[in-house]
C-alpha cells in the first residue's frame, strides 16, 4: 500500500528513527511538576471540552496554565489540535516544542500519529482506536494500529465504552478518564469536580452522565 505523504508523513521511517534516537537519550529529572499535552481529533468530537475541563481543574488547583489557539477547522469533520501546558512553575510559551510533549490525547487514532514528532521520549499516547474516516485516502486501519502498538500508547473503543456507560455522546469523557491515569499533575477527583463545574448549567443528569463516562474510561 502506498501511504499518501501529505497525510501520513508521521509513518515515514525517518520519524520512527528520530523517535528511537530520542528514546536512547537519558531523560533529565526535574522537581518541577508539569504536563505538556497535545490535544487532537476531528471537529465535533468534543476535544475542546476536554481542554476546558483540564484547564478548569488546573486553575482550581492553583497551577499555571497556557493554551495555544486551536489550529485546524473546528467545525464538524475538520482536524483540530491544541497545545495545553500545565505547571507549578512559570510557563513562558503557550506552544509545545517538538519532542517535549508528555502526552498526546486524541479522539482519533490517525490524528494521534500526525503529532508524533511532538512526543517526548518518555511520553504517552492516549487515543481512541476507532477511526473517523473523512478523507478518501485514509490509511488501512491495520497500518495505523501497528504504528500505535510500536509506541507507548493506550487505545480503546471509547464510543463503545460510552454507550455501555449509558452516555452515547460521552466518548470524550471516556477519553479524559483514560488520560487521567497518566496525568499525575491532576487527580481524578479534581477532574470530576471540573466536570461538575463545566456542565452544571446543563443540569444534574448531564453532569452525572459525564462523570459516569469519565469513570468508565478511568476504569472505576
Amino acid at each position: 500500500m502506498i501511504i499518501p505523504e501529505c497525510r501520513l508523513s508521521f509513518l515515514a521511517v525517518n520519524v520512527f528513527k528520530q523517535l528511537l534516537v530520542r528514546r536512547a537519550q537519558p531523560v533529565l529529572t526535574s522537581k518541577i511538576m508539569k504536563k505538556d499535552i497535545i490535544l487532537c481529533g476531528v471537529g465535533g468530537q468534543g476535544i475542546l471540552s476536554i481542554a476546558t475541563i483540564i484547564g478548569e481543574a488546573a486553575t482550581k488547583a492553583g497551577l499555571n496554565l497556557k493554551q495555544a489557539e486551536v489550529h485546524g477547522m473546528s467545525q464538524r469533520g475538520g482536524d483540530v489540535q491544541s497545545h495545553l501546558r500545565l505547571s507549578d512553575a512559570e510557563i513562558y510559551s503557550d506552544l509545545i516544542a517538538e519532542g517535549s510533549a508528555d502526552m498526546i490525547i486524541s479522539m482519533e487514532p490517525m490524528e494521534s500519529l500526525r503529532y508524533l514528532p511532538y512526543l517526548a521520549a518518555d511520553g504517552k499516547i492516549v487515543t481512541s482506536n476507532k477511526p473517523f474516516v473523512n478523507i478518501p485516502n485514509y490509511p488501512e486501519m491495520a497500518d495505523v494500529t501497528a504504528a500505535l502498538e510500536s509506541l507507548p500508547s493506550v487505545a480503546m473503543d471509547i464510543e463503545e465504552v460510552a454507550k455501555n456507560a449509558g452516555n452515547a455522546r460521552g466518548a470524550n469523557m471516556v477519553l479524559l478518564g483514560m488520560a487521567a491515569r497518566y496525568l499525575q499533575i491532576l487527580t481524578p477527583d479534581q477532574l470530576c469536580d471540573a466536570i461538575r463545574t463545566i456542565f452544571a448549567r446543563k443540569g444534574e443528569a448531564i453532569v452525572e452522565a459525564n462523570i459516569k463516562a469519565f469513570q468508565a474510561g478511568y476504569g472505576e
